[in-house]
């Protein structure tokens, strides 16, 4: 099969060829470094993952962008109310994006560029769009976009830009337009501006970049002229999506996307995540209240990307203990027993449909949840064939191991669920240690002091299974 996606341009899925294979160019719009990321963000951030994995599963070279933007109006107001310069305020909420990111297995983008460090090629920018007619200063030295003389503007989000002119609500700070439609590309310098350090020379006058201008100007430097693939969040289709659009075709005068690619809103508890309603959930809260990364990962991913999908918390309970079938499986494997001469149990057979029915799955505009069903498939028909064998051929053992392993590298469970479990040497020695003192209370017929030992380790996330072979231990989460 042939990866299809959805692309927002053409309303369509279409066949997915990049420009110049194998080759891959994806720009994703990153989170401005404000505040910390919500779970919608990260459902969204997620998806760049997943497509970012996929691509590369699928044998694609890419190289992946995410911006951080840090001068914006929000950055700027929150660190006038903290009164520290805007680096000070930013870079804090820059970091604990990477760090959360790496928490959740999100693969590092090639370059994460920070909006401020692109202020002169902005400027350049946008002195191109002036020369071309298609923006003009303001009195105040404010430049603004003519959206009047872009003719195809509107095409990504089907807005009329007649229709547009009639509903548009004017900022104090528009005042000056030539037209209400048009939109800053870069903004005249107010004392805030300068009192946070968001103030750059420019030809027209002191001022800051406009929001929508720096992710055409950070992509283009980073990818080129034409990207081959472009995601974000449904709500920036329109106005930031479209602008971008503009601002780059017209100084180009090429394609700035192939395809355009957006995730669905998340909702909790069903309804419209909001800080009055007391839904609103950040990553790092979750973290701190003992949720394991790979169950967040699990519940984020296990909807297709352009389908509604509901957080809550009895479904990341079940997200944790999809997980732990997952590594109780993957456990199951390499713990389990061969032999040289075992009749064949057809392991190879369950596994070459579950990875081409996960092909196909993700192939259809990565559609993580029927993906997830070809997983669970290959588990429960692998369990039972184990169950059915005893011991395998070695052979068969590794066919079943490596269709599990290739899974994950798209969709990243396993790996981050035994990242986030891994114990030091010290507490792995502690915990050998006490199962020792456990087996000796148990000699001793001392089972109240056994049956302590074992709740003292489930409450550190250990969990002890008794066989006629011994004792073993796994952890179930860690617990600081």
């Amino acid at each position: 099969m042939t990866l299809k996606l959805y692309n927002t341009l053409s309303r369509s899925l279409e066949p997915f060829e990049p420009l110049s294979p194998p080759h891959v160019r994806v720009y994703g719009c990153g989170p401005t470094v404000y505040d910390f990321p919500h779970i919608g963000n990260y459902r969204t951030f997620l998806v760049y993952d997943l497509l970012h994995r996929y691509l590369e599963w699928s044998g694609y070279q890419v190289k992946f962008v995410v911006n951080l933007t840090d001068v914006d109006d929000r950055t700027i107001e929150a660190a006038g109310k903290r009164g520290v310069p805007l680096r000070e305020h930013t870079k804090p909420y820059a970091d604990a994006f990477l760090a959360d990111g790496r928490t959740l297995g999100i693969l590092p983008a090639d370059v994460h560029p920070l909006a401020t460090e692109y202020v002169e090629r902005m400027v350049t920018f946008v002195g191109k769009l002036v020369e071309k007619g298609l923006a003009y200063r303001a009195e105040d030295g404010s430049v603004y976009f003519s959206i009047a003389a872009f003719p195809t503007y509107g095409k990504l989000s089907r807005v009329d830009p007649e229709a547009l002119r009639a509903g548009v609500r004017v900022a104090v700070d528009d005042y000056g337009k030539d037209d209400v439609r048009d939109f800053a590309l870069w903004k005249a310098a107010k004392p805030a501006d300068e009192t946070a350090g968001a103030a750059w020379d420019s030809p027209w006058g002191r001022g800051r970049p406009g929001w929508h201008l720096e992710c055409s100007v950070m992509s283009i430097a980073e990818l080129g002229e034409t990207l081959d693939i472009h995601v974000g969040g449904e709500d920036l289709i329109f106005p930031h999506h479209e602008d971008e659009i503009a601002q780059s075709e017209g100084v180009t005068g090429k394609p700035f996307v192939r395809y355009w690619m957006h995730a669905k809103h998340l909702l909790v508890d069903g309804r419209k995540m909001s800080k009055s309603l007391g839904n609103f959930i950040v990553v790092r809260e979750l973290l701190e209240a003992g949720h394991e990364p790979a169950a967040i990962r699990h519940q984020l991913l296990s909807a297709q990307y352009r389908s509604e999908l509901n957080f809550t918390m009895e479904g990341l309970e079940a997200s944790g203990r999809a997980v732990q079938r997952l590594l109780d499986f993957e456990a199951r494997i390499e713990e389990g027993a061969t032999a040289a001469t075992a009749a064949p149990a057809g392991l190879p057979e369950i596994a070459a449909p579950a990875v081409a029915a996960f092909r196909a799955a993700l192939d259809e505009d990565l559609n993580t949840s029927d993906a997830l069903a070809a997983l669970f498939v290959l588990v429960g028909q692998g369990n039972a064939a184990l169950d059915r064998a005893g011991a395998v051929l070695p052979a068969e053992r590794d066919a079943l191991r490596d269709a599990l392993a290739s899974i994950d590298r798209v969709l990243g469970l396993i790996e981050v669920a035994r990242t986030s479990r891994a114990l030091d040497a010290g507490t792995i020695a502690w915990v050998d240690g006490m199962i020792g003192q456990r087996r000796t209370a148990r000699g001793a017929r001392d089972f109240a002091r056994a049956d302590a030992i074992r709740k003292e380790l489930a409450e550190r996330g250990i969990v002890l299974e008794d066989s006629a072979q011994g004792t073993r231990w796994k952890v179930v989460r860690k617990v600081e």
